[in-house]
């Protein structure tokens, strides 16, 4: 008969597997715990559960079925769910962010969950900046930015992400590639959507 593995490293398990999934943003239910580890009972997996809540290691949102989370940390504040969106449409981000298309992405900050969001990187013109094809990058909503901050805007109907240029009243929107252009929009066809307060990037 195999030993038994000692409940604290089972738990650590629990916790890695918890994390893991929280960080694809996919928090997991108490019953997909136990089928994951092979738990005779919801009731072995809600206790390894409770047991990290009580420790400081999980935090537990009530009455929600997917409601463990990362507890805060003292710089970036509690983690969150960001909708990831795979392309921003036309019209109001509001209800592009609604209905989000690749899922959600975990993220540490002491945003408000509405200011966030995520996008998928496509193409290779901020390549300069370490912005790859296949990274998200995560934007605090806001309207306006900074010459010299990295911006996702919407110049007709494509969301792009470029180094944000201005010149008087003129705003360019810059690559960190020599092999693109800059964008010079019309102004009725811009619109800032976001300013990028970070990268990911996924391995695998």
């Amino acid at each position: 008969m195999a030993p038994k593995t000692p409940p604290g490293q089972t738990r650590r398990q629990v916790y890695r597997f918890v994390r893991e999934r929280l960080f694809q943003g996919r928090p997991p239910t108490v019953r997909e715990v136990q089928q994951a580890f092979g738990f005779r009972s919801v009731q072995s997996a809600r206790e390894h559960l409770e047991t990290l809540v009580a420790e400081g290691k999980l935090n537990k949102v009530p009455g929600q079925a997917r409601g463990y989370r990362l507890p805060a940390s003292r710089d970036t504040g509690p983690a969150k769910l960001v909708p990831l969106l795979g392309r921003v449409q036309a019209g109001d981000l509001t209800t592009a962010v609604e209905e989000p298309d690749g899922g959600f992405l975990a993220v540490q900050s002491r945003a408000a969950d509405d200011e966030l969001f995520a996008l998928r990187v496509r193409g290779e013109s901020m390549s300069g900046a370490g912005i790859l094809p296949g990274d998200v990058v995560v934007a605090r909503r806001q309207s306006t930015a900074s010459s010299g901050d990295v911006v996702v805007a919407l110049v007709g109907d494509e969301a792009t992400v470029k180094t944000l240029r201005r010149r008087g009243r003129r705003i360019e929107l810059h690559p960190q590639n020599p092999d693109f252009e800059p964008i010079v929009p019309d102004p009725s066809d811009l619109v800032l959507l976001g300013k990028v307060i970070e990268v990911r990037r996924f391995l695998e």
